[in-house]
């Protein structure tokens, strides 16, 4: 097999722009001339992103005879895998349709319009001989593919041949025998979890010390708004909420509204700490919560998304701003909640019954919420009223399984989606992009929950929603920091 190298060198900047390709962090440092690195792509890469082959900007990537063996072995079925593999196959097939000829010389990964990937797709056309530990059992594919590493880097000692793999292990095994291994680091929204935006930010001690003689302010309705310039302005994204809390000086939580060269206008927030302004008899008992109920009853915000560990309410905000919407205001005709289902534990086989009733078993936090929620509802209307408000309740509330969602269009509709930590950012777009006019969608999660295989904080659907949405006119994004289901809960989280 004839392996050309690659001709392409690299200017000092396109060695920093390496970094945001297929791993980003691989190649600041790194010489400014030489051959393209060779980088050899595990089938569960392919299998995780189909679109990972055009992911490495001018480098050239090597397949295995065996990923294509396992690729085909995984086409069948309706599962994300399947279509992903499916997906990879078709483009594959695309490539070499269209270039043909001699494979060997590698064919132009740019052939198909996607002109970032400057660099080859190089197949194995002929066996490739390892030295390879006999303790690696040479029929297992996961050792093949380490076989052909190995053998890469033996025939082209000049280029860097690097495997590519989400599989820990794999990675463990090719380290330990001396071959270069990274994780495919492309579908990372971010790299530490720390760095997701908030949606809260803290004014600085001195803001209105600073903002005094410039700071401007009218009322409308029952809300105050202020035009403000400095330093801060610079890190203001429009939904965000910002606040100031100080001893002796008077407090702000507002909402920034608009943002226009070096000002930015701050609303003032709807106070529902108070009785009186109680959303479903919920009030919030906390700054984040109050930020939360604020983005959830706006009838200006479509797209919500609530980050929180156990117990900081977000399925509880989420359903009594729904139910209020829905029965007290008619801004909504129902509301439709969906989650991932993932299990934690052994799987407990198929379901029986309808699609909601084999959805019941994933709706515990459903069923929780709305006991307490009905609980006071029905005021002394006895057993008679409270089951009256319960069917009523229960008639507005359809529960429906992610597996069905392709192809329809919600209209009207307040859509919850629980435990979106465990969505890839393909299942998110295809969820959101299920809104019709009048539809908002709301988007719940822990990042610290991911039960899901090869999904990281970084590279959860939820923080892509999250990172992506920021900023937008139309949605929001709260972090919720303090729990508020109890104080073994409370406690439970810290420690355990």
């Amino acid at each position: 097999m004839a392996l050309v190298p690659s001709q392409t060198t690299r200017s000092p900047v396109a060695a920093q722009v390496t970094a945001s390709s297929g791993s980003r962090r691989r190649s600041a440092g790194k010489a400014s001339s030489g051959p393209a690195r060779l980088f050899v792509l595990d089938t569960n890469v392919l299998l995780h992103d189909p679109m990972s082959l055009f992911r490495f900007e001018e480098h050239d990537i090597f397949l295995p005879m065996i990923v294509l063996e396992e690729l085909d072995g995984h086409k069948k079925g309706m599962t994300e895998v399947a279509r992903n593999g499916r997906q990879t196959s078709r483009t594959l097939d695309a490539l070499v349709a269209q270039q043909g000829g001699d494979m060997t010389k590698g064919l132009k990964l740019s052939a198909t319009g996607h002109h970032g990937a400057r660099g080859l797709l190089f197949f194995q056309t002929e066996p490739l001989e390892s030295n390879l530990p006999s303790s690696l059992p040479q029929g297992k594919a996961d050792n093949q593919i380490l076989g052909v590493v190995h053998s890469l880097r033996q025939r082209h000692p000049e280029r860097e041949v690097i495997l590519v793999s989400k599989d820990i292990n794999m990675r463990v095994k090719a380290r330990a025998l001396g071959l270069a291994a990274e994780d495919y680091q492309n579908d990372k929204t971010l790299d530490d979890g720390e760095l997701l935006y908030a949606g809260a930010l803290a004014l600085p001690q001195d803001f209105w010390t600073r903002q005094s003689k410039t700071i401007e302010s009218w009322q409308s309705g029952s809300h105050t708004f202020y035009r403000v310039s400095g330093p801060a302005v610079g890190q203001f994204y429009i939904n965000q909420f910002v606040y100031f809390e100080a001893p002796g000086e008077p407090s702000l939580y507002a909402r920034v509204t608009e943002i226009r060269d070096k000002t930015a206008v701050l609303k003032t927030l709807k106070d529902y700490t108070h009785l009186k302004n109680a959303v479903w008899g919920v009030t919030s008992r906390n700054r984040e919560q109050n930020f939360a109920l604020n983005l959830l009853m706006d009838p200006e915000i479509d797209f919500v998304t609530l980050a929180g560990t156990a117990g900081t309410g977000k399925t509880l905000m989420a359903l009594a701003s729904g139910l209020t919407q829905v029965l007290d205001d008619r801004r909504y005709t129902e509301i439709i909640m969906t989650r991932a289902t993932v299990s934690v534990g052994e799987d407990i086989g198929f379901l029986p019954g309808t699609e909601e009733e084999k959805m019941g078993p994933w709706m515990g936090a459903l069923d929780d919420n709305l006991e307490f929620l009905a609980k006071g509802d029905g005021g002394n209307a006895g057993e008679w009223g409270r089951a009256a408000t319960n069917e009523l309740i229960r008639s507005r509330i359809k529960v429906k399984s992610m597996n069905f969602m392709r192809g329809r269009t919600f209209m009207n509709k307040y859509v919850i989606i629980d435990e979106a930590q465990n969505l890839t950012p393909k299942q998110m777009k295809t969820l959101i992009t299920r809104a019709g006019p009048g539809t908002k969608i709301i988007c719940m999660g822990n990042l610290a929950q991911i039960d899901t295989p090869y999904l990281t904080e970084g590279s959860s659907g939820l923080t892509f929603a999250v990172d992506r949405f920021k900023g937008w006119p139309h949605g929001g994004h709260i972090t919720l920091a303090r729990g508020e289901r109890s104080r073994l809960a409370d406690f439970a989280s810290e420690v355990l």
